[in-house]
């Protein structure tokens, strides 16, 4: 028999939280301080999934060497831990899913390739203490899609790959949750399309928040 769903992991960016504006900005402050032409925000939505070094080596011009890339990171950071709540608000219906999985007694976790040290004070902010248990990109451990923080994240929840389910917008966490043997629930709100998620291995989409509930036992 099937066990029934205990947990749920989800990722943060474009899954919980619309955090394109933020991002956004803090790119262009970066691209700025060296009069580089700045990117729009459908630009940095294509950009973002794998890990914010790669967000700011893409956004800047082409063949950028390493220290310039790392000079250009700091400067994001030294922007966006200042202001990565002036813009961020999580998607509608978001919070009150979380509280119905929470009274229903389900476990949750969030993984993303979002610094650590960013992802858990924003969502801490934003969720309070309904995440059970909060990862983001650590030194040492490689990140989505690589399953390593997601099976990591599991064991704390004390979860089995039967009994847990991960929600995610894009095929970075399709491939994710394929990787760590789980369900793969594709989210359309975020900031990838509906053929970049079935391509990349989901088992169902859902169109809203409430959609997640109608799905789980």
């Amino acid at each position: 028999m099937k066990k029934p769903i205990q947990a749920v992991i989800f990722d943060l960016d474009g899954t919980l939280l619309n955090t394109l504006g933020d991002l956004r900005n803090a790119v262009n402050y970066a691209l700025r301080r060296r009069g580089w032409p700045e990117r729009t925000t459908e630009e940095v939505c294509a950009f973002v999934g794998n890990g914010i070094r790669n967000l700011m080596r893409l956004s800047m011009p082409e063949g950028m060497p390493d220290d310039v890339i790392d000079a250009g990171l700091a400067e994001f950071y030294e922007y966006y831990s200042a202001h990565m709540q002036d813009e961020t608000v999580p998607y509608d219906g978001i919070m009150e899913l979380l509280r119905q999985l929470k009274a229903d007694g389900k476990k949750i976790g969030i993984l993303s390739n979002k610094v650590h040290t960013a992802a858990v004070p924003l969502c801490r902010h934003y969720f309070g203490d309904l995440p059970d248990v909060i990862f983001g990109e650590r030194p040492g451990v490689p990140r989505k899609p690589d399953p390593t923080s997601c099976l990591e994240l599991m064991e704390k929840l004390g979860v089995t790959r039967e009994e847990t389910v991960y929600v995610g917008d894009s095929g970075v966490d399709m491939n994710t949750a394929r990787n760590a043997g789980l369900l793969a629930c594709g989210v359309t709100w975020g900031f990838r399309s509906r053929q970049v998620l079935l391509t990349s291995g989901a088992n169902l989409l859902i169109d809203t928040p409430a959609g997640l509930l109608r799905n789980i036992d």
